[in-house]
Order: structure tokens, then sequence, then C-alpha cells
């Protein structure tokens, strides 16, 4: 597999493409599903393009481009007793999540809505559609090619 780029989700109302417009450069934290992390420590590499998925609201798709500026590390998250990802089997010297750093590059000028996405023959394949559920999702090269021109020229 030939991965070209990645989607992550977010439900805007937790943490949305604004958010991290206005912070520039955020930590992609708290994920905790097992393949999802894989993903993360093992193929997501420093400066791949991630395309933002807003899930879980009325215009759920794509909704702008981001860019990873620090490969995957320990979760913080993990070890913090006070945070909702808060988990006590992962210790600091034997961590089981890990998180990387997101710095914003684009908006999209519309929400690249799902029902259009699933519509696209090269993106129907997407790991996103059959494991709806996972957070962190590879795209492979002809399918990244067809979402950004979707996502930037209609």
């Amino acid at each position: 597999m030939s991965i070209a780029g990645w989607i992550f989700k977010t439900e805007p109302s937790v943490y949305s493409l604004d958010d991290l417009k206005r912070e520039r450069r955020c930590r992609w934290d708290g994920v905790r599903n097992f393949q999802a992390r894989n993903f993360l420590r093992d193929q997501v590499a420093l400066g791949a393009p991630v395309a933002l998925w807003h899930s879980n609201c009325k215009a759920a798709g794509v909704v702008g481009l981001g860019k990873v500026v620090r490969a995957a590390y320990p979760d913080p998250t993990a070890f913090d007793r006070a945070h909702p990802a808060y988990d006590p089997k992962s210790k600091p010297e034997a961590p089981t999540w890990v998180s990387v750093d997101l710095a914003y590059v684009s908006s999209l000028a519309a929400v690249l809505p799902v029902a259009r996405l699933r519509d696209e023959a090269a993106l129907g394949g997407l790991l996103l559609f059959r494991q709806g559920r996972l957070s962190v999702s590879p795209v492979e090269g002809p399918a990244w090619k067809r979402l950004s021109q979707l996502a930037f020229w209609g």
C-alpha cells in the first residue's frame, strides 16, 4: 500500500479545524483505538499531509488540511489522571498510546461532504468507509489525488 496522506477524524465540538487554525499547531492526542494508534506510531511520518474530517455533526466531511510536524511520541494524556483519556495501564516507561503534532495548512471553501466522497469511485475503498469508528485512516495515492482534486477544485 502506497500511502499518500491521512484522514484524521475529529468531532468539531471537541476540537475543530477552527481550533487548529487559531492555534496553528496542536498535539493530536487521546486516540484510544489500537489500529489508529498503530498507524500513528508506525506509519504517520513527519511532513505527512492530513485531511481533517469533522464527524458527528450536521456537516460531516473533510473541512481542511493539516501537516504532521512531529512524529509519534508518548501521549501525555494517558498519564494524566484528570484527563478523560487517562489510561491507568499505560506507563511512561512503556507507553501504550502515542500522539503526533499537527499544523494547520488550509481550510476548504466548503465542507466536502461524506455523501460526495462515497459517490466517488476512487474513494469508495477508503478504510474510513469500511471502519467508520477509525479516527486515523490512511489514503493511498490515487485516492489522495482525487480527494485533493475534490477538496480544492470541486
